[in-house]
């Protein structure tokens, strides 16, 4: 619905919302067919938009920022800090409350994470070099003065002070200052001043070679040339979105997008294996050097506050708490997914050997070969399939879900500021209060010198300042998504699909949290169950109902796919996750390991442990994957292992079916998040965890790992305790339950997880 719309029709569009039953979207193809349209041309709107300016209430982002204005802004934010840090230090040990204290230090914390991002973002996605070089270095600067501030000993004292009296205001609160308190402490704060300037030195030194990592991916620039004849098999709508060369050849970057699109389809294996070994030796020695020194770093920094290594340091806080409950836990699921596993290989080994003789199957074929042996067993044509998902139809179908859902209504903000034209941004509100939640920006297109994977970057994050005004959620999701080219719309793989339902989930997730502080909010809930929200989404994506919203053949969007097509997909979903799953498990073992022992040859390790994980199956001549591993280099460091653990930690599929039934079943009238019902949803979920106790298995037994050759290899509670409880309660209660999940507010259903282990 745009701003141009009257307000009758919106309300007339809000008391139908409101009352229509979320199944009965799927009928009426005539009247979908014409929503579908409509939602299109609004999405398509924004390119036609000249002047972009308009300010967005509540948002304190800055987007579009020069490299001076950068400078200057991160001059502006460090100067703010450090004043607001001295006015709490000067406040006496015997006068602290938390007004002069907790308060400023939290409305610091939600006012300068979005000027923060303001600065640092624009490295993944700005088209000027200088741009992205201010970013750089602004984030450089701004995580030295976050450094400086972590060793404040003057501040530190003042918040043991405000710990020691217990004066908050309530449960988070309470968490908020003990964080403030752990992480000084984290940071050097307990020791002597002589490990203290010894460990800022060394964080200093990591921040920068985990920069420098992460900025040679990005500036990777190399491509492949082929011919038509070396890339058969892959459509003809990718073969036009690539650049050609002077002698006629295409251009393959070297780009995640275009390189599993080879890799899926390309029935060329010299050419697949071209582009497996060239993408898995980007970087090449450079990076294996930088990240060889970083993990050192990163052990002494972890020994100088009495850790045994960087993974004992970065597993502390989690629910594994220690380095050798992560390798029983990967080990464990790994041994049980051997024989499933094997069958799954030798059925793409069979299906290769017939069909190109006696050359040995590597690891470059595992994408090409399951889909052929997925396309023969399931009866799907995947490059057909492509056909019927148009990027622009898949967004109008989950933004309708989503919105359904979850009571929210997006709109379009045709005037924004924006820093490319490809660029659009929504505001998100609560449909039946009408109250402004947040925004998103949708950043989807490929181009040069953009941030290469698909990915949500927080903001601004949603808090409640001092007055009481809810500060509102801000989200990016990036991709490299295809283009429309020569008419033709650009196509998305249903692989794609999924993603943008589990990053789409993650954007929602961020903009509807309620949690006070900001350090709480959205993204930042414990890492744990940061990917429960997503993964539980994913879920819609096998749903024959949101199948049909969200597909359509791209020359009549009319026509959704079959429903024999759905129900293929469903059975689709679960082919080949025993060996999908051991080379997650691979790369989590790596992660580990080298962040758990001195002096590791990263390349050596690799080639040691591919085969023993993957069946036999050798590295590949030549490349170092270690080289192009961002996920151990900055942000899941030691903790790789974290997105298998909330998946198989989290309630099993009968679970997940259970809600997801309930919720489709229940009238978009039903779906309430007053704060009585959330608190009700709070004691059920209370209760249930206290009296399931096998959920506390992992921390204190072996775990409980299930092979279901339905997919899902979990550990396995009794779930007739919660199917009980979830037939006791009305229907109104579930869509509560959906929704305060995929907000993930301070205390919702997977902090009950952490708080009761």
């Amino acid at each position: 619905m745009t701003e141009s719309q009257g307000t009758a029709d919106k309300m007339a569009t809000e008391h139908k919302r409101d009352r229509r039953n979320v199944l009965a979207l799927t009928g009426a193809a005539a009247l979908l067919a014409l929503a579908v349209n409509l939602a299109i041309s609004v999405f398509n709107s924004h390119k036609k938009k000249t002047k972009k300016n308009k300010d967005l209430p509540g948002s304190n982002v800055c987007v579009n920022l020069s490299a001076s204005e950068i400078r200057r802004l991160a001059d502006r934010i460090i100067a703010n800090s450090k004043s607001v840090h001295d006015r709490v230090a000067s406040v006496p040990l015997d006068k602290v409350t938390y007004k002069n204290v907790v308060s400023p230090l939290a409305e610091l914390e939600a006012r300068h994470f979005p000027l923060m991002q303001s600065c640092l973002f624009a490295k993944l996605v700005s088209t000027s070099d200088d741009v992205r070089k201010a970013s750089a270095e602004a984030e450089r600067r701004i995580d030295g003065h976050v450094l400086m501030c972590s060793k404040r000993e003057d501040v530190y004292r003042v918040i043991k002070a405000i710990a020691a009296r217990g004066e908050w205001m309530n449960a988070e609160a309470k968490h908020y200052i003990q964080s403030l308190v752990r992480d000084f402490e984290r940071n050097g704060l307990s020791i002597t001043v002589t490990k203290r300037e010894e460990m800022h030195r060394l964080r200093a030194q990591i921040d920068e070679l985990s920069l420098q990592y992460i900025k040679n991916l990005n500036d990777d620039s190399t491509f492949l040339l082929f011919s038509e004849a070396e890339l058969a098999g892959l459509p003809p709508d990718f073969l036009k979105g690539l650049d050609t060369a002077e002698n006629g050849k295409f251009k393959v970057i070297l780009r995640s997008n275009y390189v599993a699109a080879v890799l899926e389809l390309c029935q060329v294996g010299t050419t697949r294996k071209m582009v497996a070994v060239a993408y898995g030796k980007r970087c090449g020695e450079v990076n294996v050097a930088v990240l060889e020194n970083l993990v050192k770093l990163r052990h002494k920094y972890a020994r100088l506050l009495g850790y045994s290594n960087y993974a004992d340091y970065a597993v502390d806080l989690r629910m594994a708490k220690t380095p050798s409950k992560v390798f029983e836990f990967l080990e464990d699921i790994s041994v049980n997914l051997t024989n499933l596993a094997n069958k799954e290989l030798n059925m793409m080994k069979d299906l290769k050997k017939k069909e190109e003789g006696d050359i040995p199957f590597g690891i470059e074929d595992l994408l090409y070969y399951a889909k052929r042996v997925e396309e023969q067993k399931f009866d799907l044509d995947f490059g057909a399939l492509k056909q019927y998902f148009p990027v622009n139809l898949v967004l109008s179908g989950v933004f309708k879900i989503f919105q359904d859902l979850f009571g929210l209504r997006f709109e379009e903000i045709a005037d924004a500021e924006v820093w490319h034209d490809d660029v659009c941004v929504f505001s998100v509100f609560d449909l039946s209060s009408g109250e402004l939640l947040g925004y998103f920006y949708l950043d989807l297109y490929t181009r040069e010198e953009k941030y290469g994977n698909t990915c949500v970057v927080a903001l601004q994050n949603g808090a409640l300042s001092v007055d009481g005004a809810r500060q509102v959620a801000v989200a990016l999701l990036i991709s490299q998504f295809e283009k429309d080219v020569g008419g033709h719309p650009g196509l998305l793989r249903f692989s794609e699909v999924v993603n943008l339902f589990h990053e789409f989930g993650h954007v929602v997730q961020h903009i509807c949290n309620r949690a006070t502080f900001a350090r709480f909010s959205g993204l930042r809930v414990d890492p744990d169950f940061v990917e429960i929200p997503a993964q539980v989404l994913e879920n819609l994506c096998y749903e024959g109902f949101a199948l049909k919203l969200i597909s359509g053949f791209h020359q009549d969007i009319t026509k959704p796919i079959k429903d024999e097509t759905c129900r293929s997909l469903k059975r689709w979903r679960h082919s080949f996750s025993a060996l999908k799953l051991k080379q997650e498990i691979l790369y989590c073992l790596f992660d580990q390991i080298i962040h758990s022992a001195d002096n590791i040859d990263v390349v050596e390790l690799f080639k040691h442990l591919h085969p023993k994980v993957m069946l036999g199956l050798p590295v590949l001549e030549g490349t170092n994957p270690a080289s192009c591993f961002p996920r151990s280099v900055i942000g899941y460091e030691a903790a790789c292992y974290s997105r298998i653990w909330s998946e198989l930690i989290y309630l099993p599929q009968s679970f997940v079916a259970i809600l997801l039934t309930s919720m489709l079943a229940c009238s978009s009238g039903t779906r309430y998040w007053a704060r009585e019902e959330q608190r009700n949803l709070l004691k059920f979920c209370q209760t249930f965890l206290e009296e399931n106790h096998q959920f506390k298995l992992l921390s204190r037994a072996k775990p409980n790992i299930v092979c279901d050759p339905n997919r899902r290899y979990f550990f396995s509670p009794p779930i007739s305790l919660l199917q009980e409880k979830l037939t006791q309660h009305p229907a109104v209660l579930l869509p509560v339950e959906i929704r305060v999940l995929t907000m993930l507010s301070f205390g919702i259903y997977c902090h009950f997880l952490y708080l009761f282990w």
